[in-house]
């Protein structure tokens, strides 16, 4: 898969969603009615590295990473404890290997907010990966909900 075809499937089936171009990355925002100024975080793609979150090696060639926010009590399921926020320029201390592609794992960066990623997924991750995203849309609404007020 790449990243159009990520991008496009989401935006196909989250209503709400709109696609913000922002900080070398593409995200989808929940914002249907255009109240906030970009809305709430349901997922983003990268494709290069940031002065700030380079544990991934976005700088290989063909190498992207999709990451979402999940609610605590889902990454802890998966991973453990959340982790401690890392210091500037660092990754967050949880054992795994952030250039691995095609698996869902802890986010380099904000790990410690709930955050998971995958580098280059492949059909059937993405697969594995429909109810978290689902899960990051309904906890984007429920923000938006709570912002918007």
């Amino acid at each position: 898969m790449n990243e159009n075809e990520i991008l496009n499937r989401c935006l196909e089936t989250l209503e709400g969603a709109v696609l913000v171009n922002s900080w070398g990355e593409q995200g989808l925002f929940y914002n249907p009615e255009r109240l906030l100024k970009r809305g709430v975080y349901i997922l983003t793609v990268k494709n290069k590295d940031g002065e700030n979150d380079k544990g991934s090696r976005l700088d290989r060639d063909g190498i992207y990473r999709l990451n979402l926010g999940v609610r605590k009590k889902t990454y802890e399921k998966y991973f453990g404890c959340l982790p401690k926020r890392p210091a500037k320029g660092k990754t967050a201390d949880t054992g795994y290997d952030y250039t691995e592609t095609d698996k869902i794992i802890p986010h380099p960066v904000y790990a410690w907010m709930g955050w998971i990623c995958v580098l280059n997924p492949s059909e059937k991750t993405f697969e594995e990966l429909k109810p978290l995203i689902s899960e990051a849309y309904e906890y984007a609404k429920e923000k938006y909900s709570k912002r918007k007020r």
